[in-house]
């Protein structure tokens, strides 16, 4: 009980602090058609993966049944990241040191969904399916479409 709850209270603290470092880096435009541009987009990329670790660590912390979902959701969406990167799919918009601390997390997080360590569910196949589909979306959607 107590292992679960720190390291889901780092990984909400990670989140946060790396969120709003994130956050801080966002260029608004200042006109009304840079809103509708792809690479205003783009800079929200980096800001989803710290909004996905901070919901894994809640549910983890809360002991949710759905935890196990929502970590391998935040862990294919990190780890794609900077594979997307390497295969020169499309440069990342992450930072490398926010990228080593998603991709630590990541496989934490990764351990910890498909181990059960904490009992709050087995992941089912069709659920890791759902996740895979879901992080290649995520990343896809803010760095490729």
């Amino acid at each position: 009980m107590k292992t679960r709850k720190l390291i889901a209270t780092l990984f909400v603290l990670i989140a946060i602090v790396l969120g709003a470092i994130l956050f801080s880096k966002i260029a608004f435009p200042d006109t009304l058609d840079g809103y509708f541009k792809k690479a205003y987009y783009n800079q929200f990329g980096p800001m989803a993966i710290s909004v996905e670790l901070l919901i894994a660590g809640i549910y983890l912390f809360r002991g949710h049944p759905k935890t196990n979902f929502v970590l391998a959701l935040f862990a294919f969406t990190a780890l794609l990241d900077p594979f997307f990167n390497l295969i020169g799919l499309f440069t990342s918009q992450v930072p490398f040191y926010a990228m080593v601390l998603f991709v630590i997390c990541a496989l934490v997080a990764l351990w910890l969904a498909f181990s059960n360590a904490f009992q709050l569910g087995r992941i089912s196949f069709f659920a890791a399916l759902g996740s895979f589909i879901l992080g290649n979306a995520v990343e896809l959607f803010f760095n490729y479409f």
